[in-house]
């Protein structure tokens, strides 16, 4: 089941248990998908990677937000903030825990064959696509400067 599919069935439920949080969260994923199938070369379809992708911009913007929300000392805003990035994750695939993350990154050093900090782009390069929607970028950068030392 796709992605606009699974959203469109628990819009149609949130609207019906008068689910407020629920129904923005899911709103704005509708409207991300619209704006993704709508852009010149997409065609009308988008693949599970955009989809992925997609996901993981909106959470990262409305984690901003509620940074700013909260160093502004606006928990009403902050409150909602939270809600939709809740909704939002539930669309993610798992993502992985500090320890995989490790040793997948562990792994990708040893098959690049990486020596130190000169060689961080190409251990990025090779685990950003390895491990695209299982970890964040932010995360996948400080845990490949750590080992890279």
């Amino acid at each position: 089941m796709s992605l606009e599919t699974q959203v469109m069935d628990q819009m149609k439920d949130a609207m019906k248990s008068k689910n407020e949080p629920l129904l923005r969260g899911l709103r704005a994923i509708k409207a991300e998908i619209i704006k993704a199938k709508t852009e010149p070369g997409a065609n009308g379809e988008i693949n599970a990677d955009t989809e992925i992708k997609l996901l993981q911009k909106l959470v990262k913007s409305r984690k901003d937000s509620l940074e700013i929300y909260q160093t502004q000392n606006r928990p009403d805003l902050a409150a909602k903030e939270s809600e939709e990035i809740a909704v939002i994750e539930k669309f993610l695939p798992q993502q992985m825990s500090a320890e995989e993350l490790e040793a997948a990154l562990k792994a990708i050093i040893a098959e690049t064959g990486a020596a130190g900090a000169k060689d961080m782009g190409k251990v990025m390069g090779v685990a950003s696509k390895q491990l695209a929607g299982k970890a964040e970028g932010k995360a996948i950068s400080a845990a490949v400067k750590t080992l890279l030392g």
